[in-house]
């Protein structure tokens, strides 16, 4: 019984430690409300879900084309693509996730219901019910692929750049065990917004990127937005999962950098082969974010990609 006593006493202990740690290196210590959110110039759209904050570029009465973000990174990550599409008359719209950026960050699944669920409401919110483009980066590829899937009357065409789809295996271990995942995000909060650097091939350039991205860390309900994507469907479900998408005529393009770390090129085979009508390109001098570091390239393969489908695919029906 003395054993017993001691073994749980120094488990309490380890915790009791482990939860002061945890507690005191928690950047999460701000909440999101009204308040905060006049910091920011954009817009927000209040959904069944929460608020979402989004930005729409360009001439309202402009071709509608929604950009998608990766997992973690705001919707600046398309800063540059959305300028160009804006001057060539694109209505260029951006959004955050739930538990990115100034969007809420409610309980519920992060999964790919809910994503579709998000994108769904703001379309409809903002009177946008005709076909539009729809491009994904990263885990964008499969939200985008998703919507594709179970809405292929609302879109005229499909751009994957270094899409995530997964490979329907399980999550890693470590974010299946409660407590662990949520320790070890904690801790490791500085090394996660300078992970984020590794995207690229020249990092050097990009001095202000860290910084940027560790804003949104400052917000409860972050951390848990992003294990809780971790462990649902959104990066587990592979290319040709998406039936449906896999069997539209939707015109798609696949970019992808060529030195991607992140999702390396040799993933982009079993894209090709679930999405055998995509039109692709190698970007070259470019990692996970060639829309950033070769923002001339990846602008021009995609306004030409555009351009290519305004007679093919119907018009889009304006608010």
């Amino acid at each position: 019984m003395r054993a017993l006593r001691v073994v749980a006493v120094l488990i309490l202990a380890v915790f009791l430690v482990g939860f002061a740690v945890q507690a005191a290196f928690d950047r999460e210590r701000k909440t999101l409300d009204a308040a905060a959110r006049t910091t920011v110039s954009s817009k927000f759209a209040r959904l069944s879900d929460g608020t979402t904050e989004y930005r729409s570029d360009g001439p309202n009465g402009g071709r509608p084309i929604v950009l998608l973000s990766g997992a973690s990174v705001p919707f600046y990550i398309w800063d540059s693509t959305a300028a160009a599409l804006a001057a060539n008359g694109y209505r260029v719209l951006r959004y955050n996730y739930f538990g990115r950026g100034f969007s809420d960050r409610p309980a519920l699944r992060y999964d790919l219901a809910t994503y579709d669920r998000q994108l769904t409401e703001l379309l409809d919110t903002l009177g946008i019910r005709g076909p539009v483009d729809v491009a994904g980066l990263s885990m964008g590829g499969p939200v985008a692929a998703n919507f594709a899937d179970r809405h292929p009357e609302r879109v005229r065409t499909l751009t994957l750049v270094d899409p995530a789809f997964g490979n329907g295996s399980s999550p890693p271990l470590p974010l299946r065990v409660p407590g662990v995942a949520t320790f070890a995000m904690t801790m490791g909060a500085s090394s996660m917004a300078r992970g984020q650097l590794d995207d690229f091939v020249h990092p050097e350039r990009y001095p202000d990127w860290v910084s940027r991205y560790e804003t949104q860390m400052q917000y409860k309900g972050f951390r848990r937005s992003i294990m809780d994507t971790r462990r649902g469907d959104v990066l587990q479900r592979p290319a040709r999962s998406f039936t449906t998408l896999v069997r539209s005529p939707i015109p798609i393009l696949l970019i992808w950098g060529r030195s991607d770390r992140t999702v390396p090129l040799s993933e982009s085979d079993s894209v090709r082969a679930a999405l055998q009508r995509a039109e692709f390109h190698v970007v070259d001098d470019a990692g996970h974010l060639p829309n950033i570091e070769q923002a001339a390239t990846v602008d021009s393969l995609l306004l030409h990609f555009l351009r290519q489908t305004e007679e093919t695919t119907p018009k889009p029906n304006q608010p």
